[in-house]
């Protein structure tokens, strides 16, 4: 399953209709405490994650789950994003970071990747 945590209804829903329609399963979280206190991250096998949200960041959302053991191969979508964060996603372990608004079908192929790790 792909789990995706964005505090934008909107682009919940479209990233949740996007994989859907590419036989995709998955299912959205308005945040990363939503996303956590869901206990399904063992059942998760691709993280699609917002950087900048309200409480927990995306950022931290990656550090809690590697704290926990818990390796997720996770994607980072972000309208704010800069080369320090994107340096700093990717060693912490991110498979990829995309800038709003980006290639429905560079995410699809970055998803894919991850779910066959």
């Amino acid at each position: 399953m792909v789990a995706i945590v964005d505090d934008d209804d909107l682009m919940r829903s479209a990233l949740q209709g996007l994989l859907k329609s590419a036989g995709l399963p998955a299912q959205a979280f308005a945040s990363a405490e939503e996303f956590l206190k869901s206990g399904q991250q063992s059942e998760v096998g691709c993280l699609v994650a917002d950087i900048r949200m309200p409480g927990m960041s995306g950022l931290e959302l990656q550090a809690k789950l590697n704290a926990d053991q818990c390796r997720i191969p996770t994607i980072f979508i972000t309208a704010h994003g800069d080369e320090k964060m994107r340096m700093r996603a990717l060693r912490a372990g991110a498979v990829e970071f995309m800038a709003k608004p980006f290639d429905d079908e560079a995410l699809l192929e970055s998803v894919r990747a991850a779910l066959e790790r």
